[in-house]
């Protein structure tokens, strides 16, 4: 939704630095052990901590777990516990290994979050320390650039997150402080908490109305800051299979992609994920009741909004969702009401309801895919100059059947699916294509059919390097709405790097 107020053409530096330090080290690259990502949630991504090194101080072993990473040379270490069926797909090449859900971590699977940062703090005096207080830091830098057709100011629109055309960008720093309960456990209570803090260009796509938004709402900054998660877990392992409550501000529950760059196929979203909710403060309750169903019923204040803005954009917002999983965990089928209330406009107010089908065709080839019908009542017309009054900023009016109605009934659907091929532990390949309908333009702002169709490449550099390489063609059908409104269609040819730490 904010993608209407995006962004700002910044120099890329940062980009320019990391590419240097990547290839510098390409020679170097060698399988190394899976890394079981805890981060299966669309809300996580998890990068392995190495072997704790006492030797040197700390900026010797934080420099020298990237060269042990990079080269491949670390010890190898046990598989970690998990607790019912083994995880589908394996993390890395993919950006999870079991398949995504938010609002919790995945009950039954290890935490194995870290890297080369919290190597270095193992291996220091109070190593020991932190490792059993199993609270971690870690985090990431993505930056990326985009050669596209269009070249006005935000031209790339609808695409995101990369909406500037033919430029370089900082697209996210984000770091991490969170212990994530032992969830492989049945038989007593834990505990966990996070706390993000995320930096750069997509800071314009994961606001929320209430919390920093100024800098967005208010002053359109190019660059900005957004605490974009801060919760507690409380896990009961007694209860069914287990059962986990989230309370503060957490990513919204479904959706193959997620905000966070690592959690993501590839550099760009699709649009269907660009226009939904992103996140949401209240309380989730999770519930395994066995290797099959999960259950998820949650209360928030909404999308994107903190519960102290008040009315109209903040109320009591229901969520219930539903998991199934079969065929040893190979087939996932998540339904998911993400977000229902009066459904009357407001800030990002979208009543939203998902299907998301997981499967695993063989060792090396997946399919995801998503659907999605969402709508809103009573949004302004903005062919009607006399709902001029009712514009909330931030949420966009709708393009009603005639200019004389004041307001109207505003709904868009949309269907995703990715085809993905792991081509070795360091190499995948994706397919992503897409089909939007934006009935009454309330979502693009423009009243247009879309379809998007992207082929991408995924190299990692051990755990903590990965290159996102992709071409990308799409068209709007009923009206020119790339370029600023002045083509239908867009083709963009566009990368990106992470580096973890």
């Amino acid at each position: 939704m904010r993608a209407t107020l995006c962004h700002a053409r910044y120099p890329g530096l940062i980009l320019a630095a990391i590419f240097l330090i990547g290839s510098g080290h390409a020679f170097a690259q060698t399988n190394s052990p899976e890394s079981d990502s805890n981060s299966a949630t669309s809300d996580d991504s998890k990068v392995q901590a190495g072997t704790p090194d006492s030797s040197g101080g700390f900026f010797s072993r934080f420099g020298r777990a990237y060269w042990i990473d990079w080269t491949g040379t670390q010890e190898e270490s046990a598989t970690p516990v998990r607790r019912g069926f083994p995880a589908p797909v394996t993390s890395p090449p993919f950006p999870f290994s079991d398949w995504p859900y938010g609002g919790s971590p995945v009950i039954g699977a290890p935490d194995t979050s870290g890297g080369p940062l919290m190597t270095a703090i193992y291996g220091g005096k109070h190593g020991k320390s932190w490792e059993n207080s199993r609270i971690k830091m870690y985090g990431w830098v993505n930056a990326g650039f985009n050669l596209s057709t269009s070249d006005k100011h935000y031209g790339n629109t609808p695409a995101a997150y990369y909406i500037e055309p033919n430029s370089i960008q900082l697209d996210q720093a984000a770091f991490y402080v969170e212990r994530v309960p032992d969830t492989v456990q049945k038989d007593h209570f834990d505990w966990g908490f996070r706390l993000t803090q995320l930096y750069g260009i997509d800071y314009r796509f994961t606001t929320a109305k209430g919390y920093l938004s100024q800098q967005l709402l208010s002053k359109n900054n190019g660059y900005g800051y957004d605490p974009l998660m801060g919760y507690v877990d409380l896990y009961w392992g007694q209860v069914a299979a287990g059962m986990n409550i989230r309370i503060g501000r957490y990513i919204s529950l479904p959706d193959i992609e997620a905000q966070l760059a690592p959690d993501n196929y590839t550099y760009s979203h699709s649009i269907l994920y660009t226009f939904d909710a992103y996140t949401q403060t209240g309380i989730n309750v999770t519930t395994k009741l066995n290797d099959h169903w999960m259950v998820q019923v949650g209360l928030s204040a909404g999308n994107d909004v903190a519960p102290w803005v008040g009315e109209p954009n903040a109320k009591p917002t229901l969520n219930v969702c539903v998991g199934y999983t079969w065929r040893e965990g190979s087939d996932n089928i998540y339904v998911c009401d993400n977000s229902t209330n009066s459904g009357k406009y407001a800030y990002n107010n979208v009543q939203a309801y998902y299907a998301t089908w997981y499967h695993k065709m063989s060792r090396g080839w997946h399919t995801d895919t998503e659907t999605w019908y969402m709508w809103e009542k009573g949004v302004p017309n903005v062919n009607n100059p006399a709902a001029a009054p009712l514009f909330i900023t931030g949420a966009n009016g709708a393009i009603c059947n005639s200019p004389t109605q004041l307001n109207c009934y505003a709904p868009e659907w949309a269907i995703v699916n990715y085809l993905v091929k792991e081509f070795s532990p360091k190499n995948y390949m994706t397919i992503r294509n897409e089909y939007f309908d934006d009935i009454k333009g309330q979502r693009t702002g423009f009243r247009t059919r879309y379809s998007e169709h992207l082929i991408g490449w995924g190299h990692w550099i051990g755990t903590t390097l990965l290159f996102r390489p992709e071409l990308r063609y799409e068209r709007a059908y009923d009206a020119p709405a790339y370029n600023a409104g002045t083509k239908k269609s867009q083709l963009v040819f566009a990368s990106d790097l992470i580096l973890h730490f």
